[in-house]
């Protein structure tokens, strides 16, 4: 899939969610195919997955990703995860080395973006993606991956 701006490659890539989840409401299965078609398309990421909230627990537990192997539980409001779950909205970070509390699950990731999962004021989880480049994401790249997010939403019973 090439687009020649991101909002051509957002679009692109939100049609192909939408089929790929189209009729089922699994939680796993949708969030599994979803950080397998980011990690497929997305550029100069190192790292691309979900972290779901545990209420039991006041922590996100590590779910499907795609990926080096992860750290397993972010203690709520820790990191730049626990941050954006704490505050439910998207974290852009530029150079994760100047984020207080940055948890480096991989020391080559140098970015990360982190999308909050909320339905109707309820926290789920967060989608989660590092980059070895500085300063990978940016606006465009948050409204795109906030719209995906949605589409996950709409198709998936949590």
């Amino acid at each position: 899939m090439e687009a020649n701006n991101k909002k051509e490659f957002y679009r692109a890539l939100h049609s192909q969610l939408e089929h790929l989840l189209e009729g089922e409401p699994n939680a796993i299965a949708n969030l599994s195919n979803m950080s397998s078609l980011l990690g497929l398309y997305l550029k100069d990421i190192n790292w691309v997955g979900f972290y779901l909230w545990s209420e039991s627990d006041n922590q996100l537990i590590l779910g499907p990703f795609q990926g080096k192997p992860a750290c397993i539980r972010i203690p709520f409001g820790k990191g730049v995860c626990g941050a954006a779950a704490r505050d439910r909205r998207t974290t852009v970070v530029e150079d994760v080395f100047a984020f207080p509390g940055h948890i480096a699950c991989d020391p080559a990731s140098r970015s990360e973006i982190v999308v909050p999962i909320v339905i109707e004021g309820r926290l789920i989880g967060v989608l989660d993606i590092d980059s070895p480049v500085q300063a990978r994401f940016d606006a465009e790249d948050q409204a795109g991956l906030e719209e995906l997010v949605s589409v996950l939403v709409r198709h998936t019973s949590f």
